[in-house]
């Protein structure tokens, strides 16, 4: 999704927006959060972007600048109601640009590899640093007992487990596999029923870093449903690819 130069685009912010409107990807399998609310923000900001003649690269950089400071506000600064709100919107706010780096690779004709690289591993080092923000302001602000330090540690292992299965399955997987026509026959709660895995849900939760144990048990309520889940797509995956092995391979 790599481009060069920053060249106003022809046309306006309401033609680049109705464009995006019928170049949206499937929703299937997408939270509410990120279906609703994320996708449609980032719409909004990409169109934005490509107005100024933004490339998506420098998207890209902005939501890793915005994510870097909440989880950096995160670690260090001692938890208020005030500091949970800040860290919230800037999470929040980098996930939205997240989501325009791709919408507005799309608007400027597709992307690149380097591009895909760089949101890929930008997306990598937010997964894995959330939970140790978490784990460090735990230790410095959060409760005395040190049992409660067990929870980010958890919920980084299937943070970085699951990022890894979503990444890794697209590539073993058919090409002719995945049609979205199977959107149909989505049940209508499901997207509501991932909420608790939604990375842009999860950033709000941060709203009540400073009310001592309200956040914390939301924060582990959250984390047993991520791992639940984690547990459910590990043995979905692995029978998925089971059955696409070979009688031979399958023997093994």
């Amino acid at each position: 999704m790599a481009a060069t130069g920053a060249e106003r685009a022809p046309g306006g912010f309401r033609t680049h927006l109705q464009a995006l409107g019928q170049a949206q990807k499937p929703s299937l399998n997408t939270a509410a959060y990120s279906r609703l609310v994320n996708r449609p923000a980032g719409r909004v900001v990409a169109a934005a972007a490509h107005t100024i003649g933004a490339t998506p690269n420098q998207v890209t950089a902005v939501s890793a600048t915005f994510s870097a400071a909440g989880l950096a506000m995160l670690a260090l600064v001692e938890p208020r109601w005030w500091t949970g709100v800040v860290v919230a919107v800037l999470l929040a706010a980098g996930y939205v640009l997240d989501s325009s780096d791709g919408q507005l690779a799309r608007l400027r004709g597709g992307g690149s590899r380097s591009g895909e690289w760089l949101d890929h591993t930008i997306d990598c080092f937010k997964t894995a640093g959330l939970h140790l923000a978490v784990l460090v302001s735990c230790y410095r602000f959060g409760p005395r007992a040190d049992g409660w330090l067990l929870v980010p540690l958890g919920f980084e292992v299937v943070a970085v487990v699951t990022y890894f299965g979503l990444i890794l399955m697209p590539t073993l997987r058919p090409a002719s596999s995945g049609s979205p026509s199977a959107a149909v026959h989505e049940n209508p709660l499901r997207k509501w029923a991932l909420l608790p895995m939604d990375y842009g849900a999860q950033c709000w939760m941060f709203v009540l870093l400073g009310f001592g144990m309200l956040f914390w048990w939301t924060y582990t309520l959250v984390f047993v449903c991520n791992a639940a889940a984690l547990a459910v797509a590990l043995r979905k995956w692995w029978r998925e690819l089971r059955a696409l092995d070979s009688p031979s391979q399958v023997t093994r």
